[in-house]
């Protein structure tokens, strides 16, 4: 089984493998040595997953694009929005589950994209032709603030959810340590510097088909009951 965290277990993962889709888990960094190891093996395409203004939010992702981008071989960047799926699959959802989503992002707006969307155009770009060498920006098909996204959870799920975008509200509902809390203060001030993240139309361009909209999402979504 492939470990990110275990150079033991890329070996056997990259045994006759000629494409490989490079999406590390938030927080681990692609290592330099994962990338040549995998070209040595005779991998001859990477598609890399990274985010959305990733050299102003993400230095981590940033590295990892450099290293495929001088890898010598093929390479594609995936670069997705905040994916639907991180409210009821991932760190969004206990906060969903509480009914209450505290994030110190205001009224801008995010194209959220969904995660189905995204392996589509990864894909393609891993499997089809005209890729190479491409950065592609992977959005749903409509720009929502938080506080629009929620509601729309909130109509679906029929719980009442709230949304609070300041950094007080951040400040009051966080527990980690005060130091702690500014900085993820500070990084969420950046991406809302960047300002609204508008719809771009690759996953048509890329899957012959339109995004999957924010609230068709909500509605076959399964959501954890509190």
């Amino acid at each position: 089984m492939f470990d990110w965290t275990d150079p033991q277990t890329w070996g056997p993962a990259l045994e006759g493998v000629t494409g490989i889709y490079v999406m590390a888990p938030d927080g681990v960094p692609v290592e330099p040595a994962f990338i040549e190891q995998a070209v040595e093996a005779g991998v001859r395409r990477l598609v890399l997953l990274s985010t959305l203004h990733a050299e102003e939010i993400d230095d981590r992702l940033f590295a990892a694009e450099g290293l495929v981008r001088e890898s010598g071989v093929e390479w594609t960047v995936v670069r997705a929005n905040w994916f639907n799926q991180n409210f009821d699959e991932g760190f969004f959802l206990p906060a969903i589950q509480a009914g209450e989503l505290v994030l110190p992002l205001g009224d801008i707006r995010h194209s959220f994209v969904d995660a189905e969307d995204i392996a589509a155009v990864a894909v393609e770009a891993l499997t089809g032709t005209g890729h190479i060498g491409q950065t592609y920006e992977v959005t749903g098909p409509e720009a929502l603030t938080f506080a629009e996204a929620v509601a729309q959870i909130s109509e679906a799920t029929g719980r009442p959810i709230h949304y609070k975008g300041t950094p007080d509200d951040y400040r009051q509902a966080s527990t980690a340590p005060a130091d702690q809390v500014e900085a993820e203060i500070a990084y969420f001030a950046t991406q809302q510097s960047l300002g609204d993240s508008l719809p771009t139309p690759t996953v048509d361009a890329l899957t012959g088909r339109p995004p999957i909209p924010f609230r068709t999402y909500t509605r076959t979504a399964t959501w954890p009951t509190p």
